[in-house]
């Protein structure tokens, strides 16, 4: 049995989702989390599955996600359906429940934060609301637990016994007349396509391509519906998009006046418009993120981070050292020795250090980003997005990229124009992933000690600068156009999910740890042998004559421009096509003290390749998908790469033009 989990975003559904199977999937206040479908067992029934689809306010496909959760309900034909609605919100909320209801697969409302509904002296008179749509509506709060089980009982309950909508004609007079007629012309060809005729009928008339495209209708039958169509344009006097979205609020208006005691404000209302009169203020909004910025980075890098960083990297030292010890003892084969201390050991544990660095900063993030302040971010950035072609919405997915370009990558599904999403995949590289981390923290500390905030937030800003001035060129040459409108609803702030923050540093934490023991390990393996051996696979007394010193060589008159005057450096950026901490891994294998390798000019040259060069295999792969190509995936490759190239070039040399 498949259920499919359905609702507007940020109405809970992922909470649903997790208290439902036991999962423990990504939830925040912010818009959009979702991004791909999700699937686990509903407990206590293992013969039933829930899937989690992406938040969509319309069955009407305009961006991918809309894409994905209606090629699900319509292709996969889930056995019933779960609408959860935000009950503070219900009118906007049951515009996706009567389309999903015109699909007539068994459906079941969950009417999500009924306790915020009570305590702010709302109500909802469940039974009526039920007769009156025809389906099932359970009251529940998912964050709370409650009337979790009887949800799934009757959700249970409702397929076995295939419940369908007792009810999906909700429209009158022009609209009626122009649904049924339409039906009756299409009615062979949603049999034969197994589409649902009213379905079918109301998109058609709302001039679904998609659907259209699917039916394979006659020119005949394509002119019958648009003559229909006009025909209620002319009566109604509007446009047909609107003469639909007009019934279905008319009926819903009903339905609310009749079940719905909407809620007095609430203390989080009021409170969230007391705070938007500063953080989205016209003249303190951006001052006021770039402030909360440094302090993030200023406690994740100093006052917290630092400490912590070392005593992780005094654990290390110590077990590389009693390794050697323990070894030497033992009087283990020199080579072998040196693999396991110089090698593994040395590697793992040069990055192990970034650990708390990435898990603070996370912490930050997720305190933020639960609090439904990132997304007021995306509406303040809108405005200044749009002036280089993009819209406030294409900023979700680029902040997404500041913790991994490949989630950030995949959330451009929810953009709805081809030329925003191709747009925004190419910017994505540029925002700095919680991979490079350990190398901005590595060289900051190594190079500007006593201004590491500053330096690293400087990092950031610079990525963010150079991602609008590409933007700007895109939108002058290959992506000529307007972007499309935005529309971002905003959160009450809230507390954050003690819960959910500690997931977040979990599973970023446990992210990297896996890359550790995985990517880094066996890099680490690799750097070893192709420095201890040479071309004939004898042993290199001087790494400088090794097969990986041949090839750093090969590859130096590349970066010798950019101030890199040591085989070493080119290598090390080389793993890191890879995954960006095998940059830091690799020269800690290779030996060599930074400051030995690097000047201070020659460092800023670095941070600023580093910072923008092609982004890891992963997120390499996540462009191929999400733009259908290879055309677009080298394209990238090559821009980035080229791009950080004359970047680092132009740093280093006005960098030492300023020196002299």
């Amino acid at each position: 049995m498949i259920l499919a989990l359905v609702g507007n975003q940020n109405c809970g559904k992922t909470t649903l989702f997790n208290k439902l199977t036991g999962a423990n999937q990504r939830t925040g206040n912010f818009p959009g989390v979702t991004v791909e479908q999700k699937q686990g067992d509903i407990l206590g029934h293992r013969d039933a599955a829930l899937v989690d689809l992406p938040g969509i306010y319309s069955l009407t496909s305009y961006t991918d996600d809309e894409i994905v959760s209606r090629d699900f309900l319509l292709n996969s034909k889930p056995d019933g359906i779960i609408n959860i609605v935000d009950a503070t919100n219900i009118e906007r909320n049951l515009y996706l429940t009567m389309q999903l209801m015109e699909l007539e697969i068994p459906i079941i409302l969950a009417l999500n934060m009924m306790d915020e509904v009570q305590s702010n002296k709302g109500s909802v008179d469940i039974l009526r609301m039920r007769d009156e749509l025809g389906i099932p509506v359970v009251p529940i709060s998912a964050a709370k637990n409650q009337g979790l089980s009887e949800l799934t009982e009757q959700a249970i309950e409702t397929v076995r016994k295939n419940r369908r909508p007792l009810r999906t004609d909700f429209c009158s007079k022009s609209v009626h007349r122009a649904i049924h007629a339409t039906k009756h012309l299409i009615e062979d060809h949603t049999l034969v396509h197994g589409i649902p005729n009213r379905f079918a009928a109301t998109k058609l008339l709302e001039g679904d391509g998609l659907i259209l495209s699917v039916l394979k209708l006659g020119q005949n039958e394509v002119d019958m519906i648009e003559h229909i169509a006009c025909e209620m344009e002319s009566e109604l006097n509007t446009d047909r998009k609107a003469a639909i979205v007009d019934m279905r609020y008319q009926f819903i208006e009903t339905v609310c006046k009749n079940c719905v005691v909407k809620p007095k404000e609430s203390r989080e209302y009021r409170r969230s418009v007391r705070l938007d009169s500063i953080l989205t203020n016209k003249y303190l909004a951006i001052p006021s993120f770039l402030a909360i910025m440094f302090t993030v980075f200023g406690l994740t890098f100093g006052i917290i981070g630092r400490p912590l960083t070392k005593i992780v990297e005094y654990c290390g030292d110590s077990v590389i050292n009693l390794a050697d010890r323990l070894l030497t003892a033992y009087e283990l084969n020199p080579v072998m020795k040196s693999l396991i201390v110089d090698g593994i050991l040395s590697g793992i544990t040069s990055v192990l250090g970034f650990v708390p660095i990435v898990t603070v900063l996370f912490f930050f993030l997720s305190l933020l980003e639960d609090s439904g302040y990132m997304a007021r971010v995306a509406f303040i950035m809108d405005k200044p997005l749009r002036k280089i072609g993009l819209s406030g919405r294409s900023f979700v997915p680029l902040l997404m990229g500041f913790g991994c370009s490949v989630p950030a990558i995949m959330a451009t599904r929810t953009l709805a124009s081809r030329r925003d999403k191709k747009m925004t995949v190419l910017l994505t590289p540029f925002m700095s992933c919680g991979a490079k981390i350990p190398i901005y923290a590595l060289f900051t500390a190594a190079f500007f000690p006593k201004y590491q905030a500053f330096v690293m937030m400087g990092i950031y800003l610079t990525g963010i600068i150079l991602a609008v001035f590409s933007a700007i060129i895109m939108n002058k040459t290959a992506f000529r156009g307007d972007p499309v409108p935005f529309v971002l609803e905003l959160p009450n702030y809230r507390f954050p999910s003690f819960k959910s923050v500690l997931f977040l540093m979990k599973d970023k934490a446990k992210d990297f740890l896996q890359k550790v023991f995985t990517v880094i390990f066996l890099a680490s393996i690799i750097i070893w042998i192709l420095k201890t051996f040479d071309t004939k696979l004898n042993i290199v007394t001087e790494s400088g004559d090794s097969i990986l010193a041949s090839f750093g060589r090969l590859i130096m008159p590349v970066f010798k421009p950019l101030g890199f005057n040591d085989w070493r450096i080119p290598t090390s950026l080389l793993t890191g096509f890879v995954a960006k901490e095998s940059v830091v891994s690799t020269l800690s294998v290779l030996g060599g003290d930074t400051k030995e390798l690097f000047t201070t000019v020659s460092a800023l040259s670095f941070l600023a390749f580093t910072l923008l060069y092609t982004p890891c295999i992963a997120a390499i792969a996540a462009v191929r998908r999400e733009l259908e190509g290879l055309k677009w995936t080298f394209f990238v490759i090559a821009y980035q790469t080229a791009f950080a190239w004359f970047i680092a070039f132009t740093v280093y040399r006005l960098a030492v033009l300023l020196k002299a």
